[in-house]
């Protein structure tokens, strides 16, 4: 049996039965992702026929990421498989998180981008533009645009307002802006990578207008789940997806939550990176709330003592959208299960954003969560794909 891979358009059309997946920001624990992502993609490519040529770009509607998931959004929706995309992670976080004595201190970003820029060119291409009509499927790429103030949802949706420029238009079109820029804007953290500057407008005798954007995870959605939601139900981002528990399907992917017993401390220096980290915690514990809150959640996690799981409570009549949310917290209580024997300073040293030599124990911790978590009843059948 052969699975109908959906065109571009199919994808983005509204309609029932849409499936979206959302992958956090997390620096390099991204390739804890992958460990999940390489499950899932094996699990669904079974599930429809076990065709060789079966990517999560043809069951995925709508790819969403912020920082490090929105490179890994970016190769997905480009149709590279889960071990394509491990080898250049692999590659690109040893060659770019280089640690120089020159970049020490709090003045100066800590690695140099211009590492960052070859390899996201050497993966995305360094023509391919977000409209491009290779990407398969929809692709929405967190960031934040600090000369504004204002989070940035960037997506290759040709009914999005500024995806094109119409005549007498001075700004420039979405679908114009280099996908690798996109993906860079959204990877430069604070501390770690300057800021990416993107062209907004031009005006004859003008100075251009040039956006300043950091990373995503900078504004309230480094899960970038919440805003998947809204980019696929409200009026105004114009794909207008019906919302309700058999219409939508919502897969979120973490990076491992950091131990919250961990001295910020031992992951930056300065104190205005501490209260930005801790700020990126909270905002990320507040998206999960309300994203169970608002949907059918068969893997509901306890989110604190006072209000559980929220498995009787219920924000609307009824549910908005089914979620599942695969993460494990970098902790002893959570590592312990899947990989037991490590050292407490190996387990603290696991919540670090920019360590390659946690790139090999982060990936196998992801695919033995991913052994354990990932069940086919996940995954309800009225969302699966139609045999061609």
């Amino acid at each position: 049996m052969t699975t109908r891979k959906p065109t571009l358009q199919q994808h983005l059309e509204a309609g029932p039965r849409k499936r979206v997946l959302a992958l956090d920001g997390g620096g390099l624990r991204g390739i804890f992702s992958l460990g999940y992502l390489a499950g899932m993609e094996e699990m669904l490519r079974v599930r429809h026929g076990n065709d060789p040529a079966f990517r999560l770009s043809h069951y995925f509607d709508l790819i969403a990421g912020t920082s490090t998931g929105a490179i890994i959004a970016a190769a997905l929706s480009l149709g590279l498989t889960v071990e394509e995309i491990i080898d250049h992670y692999e590659a690109m976080g040893r060659d770019v998180f280089r640690k120089a004595i020159t970049r020490l201190g709090v003045l100066r970003a800590r690695y140099d981008e211009q590492r960052l820029v070859r390899s996201l060119k050497a993966v995305l291409g360094a023509d391919r533009t977000l409209g491009s009509p290779d990407i398969q499927t929809g692709l929405l790429v967190m960031t934040k645009r600090m000369d504004t103030g204002s989070p940035w949802p960037l997506a290759n949706n040709p009914a999005g307002k500024y995806f094109i420029a119409g005549p007498g238009k001075d700004w420039i079109s979405n679908a114009d802006y280099p996908l690798w820029k996109v993906v860079r804007a959204s990877t430069a953290a604070p501390h770690y990578f300057d800021p990416e500057r993107i062209t907004i407008s031009r005006q004859p005798g003008r100075k251009a207008v040039i956006g300043n954007f950091v990373d995503g995870g900078v504004s309230p959605f480094n899960n970038p789940s919440l805003q998947a939601f809204m980019y696929a139900t409200l009026r105004g981002y114009g794909l207008n997806w019906p919302s309700g528990e058999s219409n939508l399907f919502i897969v979120s992917v973490g990076t491992g939550r950091s131990d919250p017993s961990q001295s910020p401390a031992l992951i930056a220096a300065a104190d205005a990176i501490k209260g930005l980290l801790s700020l990126m915690d909270d905002s990320a514990a507040l998206v999960e709330t309300m994203m169970q809150w608002m949907s059918a959640s068969p893997k509901a996690r306890e989110i604190d003592r006072d209000i559980g799981d929220l498995s009787g409570d219920q924000l609307c009549r009824e549910p908005l959208f089914t979620y599942v949310r695969y993460n494990i917290e970098l902790s002893r209580k959570g590592i312990d299960p899947l990989m037991p024997g490590l050292s407490a300073t190996k387990i603290r040293e696991l919540s670090a954003m920019d360590e390659p030599k946690n790139l090999d124990i982060l990936k196998q911790l992801g695919e033995l969560a991913a052994a354990r978590d990932l069940t086919g009843s996940d995954f309800p059948p009225g969302f699966d794909l139609p045999a061609a």
